[in-house]
């Protein structure tokens, strides 16, 4: 069970910082997804873990959208402002990253990429996520999102436009 936390941790972590711009708060989603994944469902076969995990994701990720609606329009929501003092699992190496020059080439790149999947609409940047990033088909991503195939193609197939337009 530990090691496929480890091994889900960078993704999920990326994933709820895009969704929510912040990364305390994706540090607090992923926390609480992984505790809410260990408490249900670690007696489950290894190969049902993944799915499960990024389904928990997902909608600890729409929790916190919804909440945030909320605190807005009660006007008790205040900008996330980033630090340069901030460190996080974001800013550790990545064992799949060729060497410190090719990453450093590519920052501003990730960076843009970055800032246009967070400017996509939630379920697009999901289903984005969750197809691109983490390679789940079509079903599984469904399943995922809680969402029809077709759900899951339209929101793919907008936020791949959405993507191309905006950094062209």
């Amino acid at each position: 069970m530990e090691s496929f936390l480890v091994s889900v941790e960078r993704q999920a972590y990326r994933m709820a910082e895009i969704g929510t711009g912040s990364s305390e708060e994706a540090l607090d989603i992923v926390q609480e997804a992984m505790f809410g994944f260990v408490r249900k469902y670690s007696d489950r076969p290894d190969d049902e873990w993944r799915p499960l995990f990024f389904r928990i994701l997902q909608n600890k990720i729409r929790d916190w959208h919804r909440k945030a609606k909320i605190r807005k329009g009660l006007g008790l929501f205040w900008p996330f402002n980033k630090s340069d003092e901030e460190s996080s699992i974001q800013d550790l190496p990545d064992a799949k990253e060729a060497d410190a020059a090719t990453v450093m080439e590519s920052s501003d790149s990730i960076e843009a990429m970055h800032a246009a999947i967070g400017a996509l609409p939630l379920r697009q940047q999901q289903a984005f996520l969750l197809r691109a990033w983490e390679e789940f088909s079509v079903k599984e991503t469904a399943e995922i999102m809680e969402v029809s195939e077709g759900s899951v193609k339209t929101h793919f197939s907008r936020a791949i436009t959405a993507l191309r337009e905006s950094l062209k």
